[in-house]
């Protein structure tokens, strides 16, 4: 299409076969990709210059097909084959005389010459007006309409405090009240629009204490009447005039042995406002206390009106062309008010890409400044230590522990950048071990190190461990907390302590001084270990384990108990998506334990249903006794 002249007659045979296909298709925007607007805004200067009725086409050119409901595409499908019929003679675009189609209900055929009468509101899909003169999209939200003091500190209660934050206030689902019926075809329980004449509104009393006041109304259709109550909205009774027209959406109920709409969403046809509320798929978003779904849909429409248009596209044009994504803009549009529900999955992808990449790019750039930025403490290992260590252990290390402990004590000596790296392996895999060969490189180097815990249990755990592997090496010369041991091959004592919410004041304290006069080489704990007063002035390595049930705050806090930038591993068992993330996207080395140690069993995981609970306990305790976990 791009290779034709603006002023030649190629637009003719396939907009003859588009009208056909929306026709076909109920007038659902996908007989072009993209939409229907944009062949029509393409080829306008060649349709007004062709077609008859210059007024009537030109005012079909601006009303935006994306955001009309299927009948009012019709009247507009209408409308064109009029102007094409008078403009290139009498036969119809179709090849066959059309009429134009009747009008729906409420809204008045165009006369012959006249253009029909424009909406008096933009629509979804439409072009976005620029906001007022001088604003940013980063305004404070109550530069909106209706938003005053009150309104904006419940706004920030959802994390609004912008106008930006309210385009990205997402709805959490959307209601489908697309589907128009007709009074004798309601039937209990179905969601559905019905566009009715009021016969009457009129307040009630309701509430079993006759304190409630609702507004009860008669709709009407040419099929017959149904029923409406609103609970508690009795100033409708006063806004819903006899011989309105109006459209509600709701589900049927059966009350009193009659069908009727309980509290349904309504909208006045004749209204200035565009519907928003009924006959389409309907937002629903996140609320708090005194804001109601109605009024963040007014919000966000009015945002979309008024300030999309400042919204800059974030990809390139090639890449868009080459994945097929939605432009921002309209998925920003699509996924708060979608045509359909093809129109927000596509939305829903670009926007889900938008925010993987943003979060590449964060990650990434924190691995930049690491490596280029961050002065790292560069730790030789000692061969002859670390061979005590191995030659003491009770079992032989496997080759995957032997590799992982090599990557590791190599960005140790490396130095800078600081390592970043994740031991990932399955229980009994052994993780321990590799860390505390780590821990014993740069307690021989004179540093200190930590491992931080989610549990009491777990760090109690790993005390008593790193203890007995240490005792295996050396003379223990105190077995209590604090353990220390003093090992031939360093010639001094290394100290391991326990920190956790439950130490006792007087043993926090001799480990908190301890610490932080250096002295103690090894600290294990819970999050106990970044409260304040505790520090770590020679930190050189800082392990968390269960790395998932830590958040990156406690993480960096960690290792901000010491006074320079410290190594980091992170261990797990159980990666999670969100661990995986980090590391395909390169913030994350990997350091993978993939194999058992000799001897060691398959870690079995077994589920059983809620009345087979009792059989579970009996045989975890029966395990417990003969000493297993």
């Amino acid at each position: 299409m791009a290779a034709e002249k603006p002023n030649s007659s190629s637009w003719l045979d396939p907009f003859r076969s588009i009208l056909r296909l929306e026709e076909s298709h109920g007038f659902d925007d996908t007989a072009v990709v993209g939409g229907l607007d944009k062949f029509v805004e393409y080829w306008a200067e060649a349709m007004a210059s062709q077609a008859g009725e210059p007024g009537l086409v030109q005012q079909l050119s601006k009303t935006p097909y994306a955001g009309m409901s299927p009948e009012e595409r019709r009247l507009w499908a209408g409308g064109w084959r009029t102007a094409l019929n008078k403009g290139l003679g009498k036969t119809a675009v179709d090849g066959r005389p059309k009429p134009l189609p009747p009008a729906p209900p409420g809204v008045a055929p165009p006369a012959p010459g006249r253009a029909p009468k424009p909406a008096k509101a933009a629509r979804p899909g439409s072009r976005s007006p620029t906001p007022p003169e001088g604003q940013s999209v980063d305004a404070p939200v109550d530069r909106l309409r209706g938003v005053d003091t009150k309104m904006s500190g419940r706004l920030k209660r959802l994390d609004v405090q912008t106008v930006r934050d309210l385009v990205y206030l997402f709805p959490r689902r959307h209601l489908d009240y697309s589907k128009f019926t007709k009074v004798s075809e309601l039937s209990p329980g179905q969601e559905c629009t019905l566009m009715a004449t009021i016969w009457d509104a009129q307040e009630v009393i309701g509430g079993q204490q006759g304190r409630r006041k609702d507004t009860e109304a008669v709709l009407s259709d040419e099929t017959g009447s149904v029923k409406v109550i609103w609970f508690g909205q009795r100033y409708l009774a006063r806004t819903l005039k006899p011989n309105a027209r109006i459209a509600i959406s709701g589900k049927v109920e059966v009350f009193k042995g009659q069908l009727v709409f309980v509290s349904p969403e309504h909208e006045l046809l004749d209204a200035a406002q565009a519907p928003i509320h009924t006959g389409r798929l309907v937002p629903v978003y996140p609320l708090t206390g005194g804001l109601t779904g109605r009024t963040l849909r007014r919000l966000t429409w009015q945002v979309l009106q008024q300030w999309l248009g400042v919204i800059d596209e974030l990809l390139p044009e090639d890449l868009l062309d080459r994945t097929g994504f939605m432009p921002l803009r309209d998925a920003i549009r699509q996924a708060h008010y979608p045509n359909n529900l093809g129109s927000w999955e596509a939305a829903r992808r670009r926007l889900a890409f938008d925010e993987l990449f943003a979060l590449q790019l964060a990650v990434l750039r924190r691995r930049q400044h690491q490596q280029q930025d961050v002065q790292g403490i560069p730790i030789g290992a000692q061969e002859e230590i670390l061979d005590r260590f191995f030659s003491s252990l009770p079992f032989r290390l496997t080759t995957a522990q032997q590799r992982c402990i090599k990557e590791i004590t190599a960005d140790l000596e490396r130095g800078t950048p600081p390592m970043n790296r994740l031991l990932q392996g399955e229980v009994g895999s052994g993780k321990t071990v590799v860390a505390l060969a780590a821990l014993l490189a740069v307690a021989s180097a004179g540093h200190q190190g930590a491992i931080m815990v989610p549990t009491e249990v777990l760090a109690e755990q790993h005390f008593q461990t790193v203890g007995a592997l240490l005792s295996g090496m050396g003379s223990p010369v105190q077995e209590d907390n604090p353990v220390s041991v003093y090992l031939e091959s360093m010639d001094r004592t290394v100290s391991v302590g326990l920190l956790t919410g439950s130490t006792r004041p007087a043993r926090k304290r001799e480990l908190t001084k301890m610490a932080a006069d250096g002295t103690l080489d090894l600290v294990i704990g819970t999050h106990a270990l970044i409260q304040s007063g505790v520090s770590l002035p020679k930190l050189a390595l800082a392990v968390a384990d269960e790395q998932h049930r830590f958040g990156v705050m406690q993480r960096s806090a960690l290792r901000e108990r010491g006074t320079g930038s410290p190594h980091t591993l992170i261990m797990s068992a159980t990666p999670i998506p969100r661990t995986l993330t980090l590391t395909l996207y390169g913030d994350l080395d990997i350091s993978t334990l993939d194999e058992l140690p000799a001897g060691r069993q398959q870690v079995m995981t077994r589920s059983l249903p809620p009345d087979r609970r009792q059989a579970a306990f009996g045989f975890i305790r029966k395990q417990v006794e003969e000493g297993r976990q």
